[in-house]
């Protein structure tokens, strides 16, 4: 039985934008296909990226995701999924 997709929003934290931001954006390519919506603000004052993405995927793609973002140095990610 498959897996039921879900849909989820992933909140990104990129805290070294010049040395993570071609590996987090790779990524988000790869994972495109589940992805419905994306924002991205530079906050400058504090020298950070956040990044917002609403998915559509089930728990093992999503986890997937995060897993791999998770292991960029200087990225932090949280998400959280509907009932």
């Amino acid at each position: 039985m498959a897996e039921e997709k879900r849909l989820s929003v992933v909140g990104i934290i990129v805290y070294e934008r010049e040395k993570s931001a071609a590996k987090v954006n790779e990524i988000l390519s790869k994972f495109g296909d589940m992805i419905v919506g994306r924002m991205g603000i530079p906050y400058r004052e504090r020298g950070i990226s956040v990044i917002a993405l609403i998915v559509d995927a089930t728990t093992d793609e999503l986890g997937a995701l995060t897993g791999k973002l998770g292991q960029i140095p200087g990225v932090k990610v949280k998400s959280a999924v509907t009932a």
